[in-house]
């Protein structure tokens, strides 16, 4: 029975990995999809005609609107992400007196990936006029918050499994870093689609750009150590130091989640 289980379980998760494997060679081709007007401006007499005008009160609405929703979706990823770092350091001491203090990480990323779900893009039914489909297939922005927000519940539901020890397979122990290094990859590649006519949004992007390659290495280096504490043959002062450490980067993580301005 169990092997069954394992097998029938090993296939989802192969499954769902190949599918957000996919989903980031799509995201390695989205800079050549992009329209080549930026490029064009680096030719000579191909400068780009942006106007100098002052920017429509409705426009800046609209754009003040939307960084404050994008900066709010960021703070709030980054206090879950933070108490599920928090959890984690202190679950041994914590978890002799309250045995449900173990679940309380994974929950975090549940919750955070719901949040992105459902609420990462407000344009998007059932706040906003658009459908999700029409969504994720005309937006590269909204496709990747929602890969984020399925790699999210991803991590957040196989950890709860194997806390509740239903899962007890050693292979499933790697899930966290393989999925989220996919996570840490996509990061690299961030679409961010603002109004490139609007005050120094040149700067802004560049802005952005920066804060989503801290966000990368710092989950790269979340993952890794996350594997090497899950490794059997990692010497037993390693594997202790790196059980302290990933937790710790996680917090950092949801620190620069955070602070981040547009």
């Amino acid at each position: 029975m169990q092997l069954a289980r394992d097998a029938f379980l090993s296939r989802i998760l192969k499954s769902m990995a190949l599918l957000l494997f996919s989903i980031s060679f799509l995201f390695l081709l989205t800079p050549l999809a992009r329209p080549q007007q930026h490029d064009m401006d680096n030719m000579p007499g191909m400068e780009m005609a942006v106007p100098s005008g002052a920017e429509d009160p409705a426009q800046a609405a609209k754009r003040l609107a939307d960084k404050q929703e994008s900066e709010f979706n960021h703070h709030l990823a980054g206090l879950f992400v933070i108490v599920a770092g928090i959890f984690i350091l202190a679950e041994s001491p914590l978890s002799r007196r309250w045995s449900a203090v173990r679940y309380v990480w994974p929950m975090c990323f549940l919750a955070a990936g719901l949040f992105l779900l459902f609420y990462s893009d407000t344009e998007i039914w059932p706040f906003g006029p658009q459908t999700p489909w029409y969504a994720i297939t005309h937006n590269a922005e909204v496709l990747q918050h929602k890969t984020f927000s399925i790699i999210l519940l991803v991590l957040g539901y196989v950890e709860f499994q194997r806390t509740r020890g239903l899962w007890k397979s050693p292979w499933t122990a790697w899930i966290f870093p393989v999925i989220g290094g996919v996570g840490a990859v996509l990061l690299l590649f961030h679409v961010h689609s603002g109004d490139m006519h609007a005050p120094n949004a040149m700067e802004s992007m560049h802005h952005i750009q920066k804060q989503h390659l801290w966000f990368s290495l710092t989950g790269f280096g979340v993952v890794l150590t996350n594997g090497v504490a899950g490794l059997t043959t990692t010497p037993q002062k390693w594997q202790h130091f790196f059980k302290r450490a990933w937790p710790a980067l996680l917090i950092i993580l949801g620190v620069l989640l955070t602070l981040y301005t547009e």
